[in-house]
């Protein structure tokens, strides 16, 4: 398993575009359609829980494995 480091510091900007919402339609990193069942927060930070169109159940995703869809 491979542990990946991303920065500590806070951009403003960035965090800005990647806000989701309940009920936001969302493609993951692996091309599959969903929508944000629940957005959270952990010891580690913040997560994305998605309801997926393909597969039954929800599933967490950081929050740069998903792309908003308009």
């Amino acid at each position: 398993m491979v542990a990946i480091i991303r920065e500590t510091g806070t951009r403003p900007n960035h965090r800005r575009q990647r806000q989701f919402q309940i009920g936001d339609r969302v493609m993951t990193c692996n091309r599959r359609l969903g929508n944000v069942v629940r957005v959270d927060r952990d010891e580690i930070g913040d997560y994305i829980v998605a309801c997926l169109d393909i597969i039954r159940g929800e599933f967490a995703y950081d929050p740069w494995d998903l792309e908003k869809i308009e």
